[in-house]
């Protein structure tokens, strides 16, 4: 039996990119539509939001890729993986978000 630390991660590091960014994509998009759609001027304590949000959905995206695809490709535990994963995704954007705002002291 082989005991090698690639049954854990991928094979190669660059398949985490495309999972990482479309994770970052969904927070990133939201939080720029409600910034452009405000009245105010873009200040800067935006900046904070606008770089933790997305790492945070990037690292779910991350999760629900490994968990899906990598970890439990197959049957009755890739359903449950990807469930968990999901619920995981929006989680992680959750606390991004009040690390974000708690930090920026908008989060009431």
């Amino acid at each position: 039996m082989k005991n090698t630390s690639s049954s854990f991660l991928p094979f190669r590091p660059k398949e985490l990119l495309l999972p990482a960014l479309l994770g970052a994509s969904l927070p990133l998009a939201w939080l720029l539509f409600i910034i452009l759609t405000k009245g105010d001027l873009f200040e800067t304590w935006m900046y904070y939001p606008l770089i933790i949000i997305p790492l945070g959905g990037s690292a779910g995206g991350i999760f629900f890729f490994l968990m899906g695809f990598k970890w439990f490709p197959k049957g009755n535990q890739k359903l449950v993986a990807v469930i968990f994963s999901t619920i995981l995704y929006f989680v992680a954007i959750w606390i991004s978000a009040v690390m974000a705002f708690a930090v920026t002291g908008h989060w009431n």
